[in-house]
């Protein structure tokens, strides 16, 4: 089977503009999550996806310094630029891991993509999202071609197109669903967040970076509990945001979460 795994990529975020680039212990963030996700094992063939927009010039630029497999597609319809990826590298699988997870575990990624495997062809789309429990930003969704190119066909809604896979997770009956949770049995899913959509998120996974990577470069999941639980004060620079997710104005509209998955906050 041909995976390919996707890191959707872009500067105009309009919470952290060019998140991506700001520096992570001497290279761009970009770069740093690039580095975990090479140390899976099974994910296939890597991609950055990232938008036609001049703009987005620099990825591409950063990219190619970096000898790193770059696409382009779609400013906002990712649904679309993730198919025409797809596509265009011939995958069986697409794995989707957006550019905002820098802190994501390798291990976390084989297990999902591993969950897919080793059930083919029992599942059209795995994730470990639906219900999530990981700590929030160590987001993997893997999806059959077959699936892809059938949310592509099908899906009219805005953040169906914006977001790629709710097309997929929201319709249970027309897809085989499989989920992935923290074999822990803990959810730390909306009270610690590892994830990057504000300057705190990035003061937060600085700190991280700044205690962990000099000592363990290669550091994990683990690693980084152990170091929040020895010093509280880390959490603290970005848990005002704990449990946020895009969804959060969509609830009306979707299905499978309920407002007690996504806790609301004012900001």
């Amino acid at each position: 089977m041909k995976v390919v795994t996707a890191i959707q990529a872009r500067t105009s975020s309009s919470r952290l503009p060019k998140k991506v680039l700001l520096p992570l212990s001497g290279e761009p963030l970009l770069i740093r999550m690039i580095e975990r996700i090479a140390r899976a094992s099974l994910y296939g063939i890597l991609v950055v996806a990232t938008s036609v927009s001049p703009e987005d010039d620099v990825v591409e630029q950063l990219c190619i310094k970096h000898g790193i497999r770059c696409f382009r597609g779609s400013l906002n319809d990712l649904l679309d630029r993730h198919f025409q990826l797809a596509r265009e590298y011939k995958a069986d699988a697409l794995v989707k891991i957006p550019s905002d997870c820098p802190l994501i575990d390798p291990l976390i990624i084989d297990q999902v993509i591993g969950y897919y495997l080793k059930n083919y062809p029992a599942f059209d789309f795995v994730s470990n999202l639906h219900p999530a429990t990981y700590p929030d930003g160590n987001d993997v969704e893997i999806m059959s071609f077959g699936a892809l190119e059938k949310a592509w066909s099908e899906a009219v809604k805005g953040f169906e197109r914006e977001h790629t896979t709710p097309y997929l997770w929201e319709n249970p009956l027309k897809f085989n669903i499989g989920n992935v949770t923290w074999p822990t049995g803990l959810n730390f899913s909306t009270s610690h967040r590892f994830t990057i959509d504000y300057a705190e998120d990035y003061r937060f996974i600085t700190a991280i970076y700044n205690k962990l990577f000099t000592v363990k470069p290669k550091f994990g999941l683990d690693d980084i509990l152990d170091l929040i639980e020895k010093d509280p004060s880390i959490m603290g620079l970005n848990n005002r945001y704990a449990g946020r997710y895009w969804y959060e104005n969509h609830l009306g509209e979707l299905h499978t979460i309920d407002d007690y998955k996504c806790k609301i906050i004012t900001v």
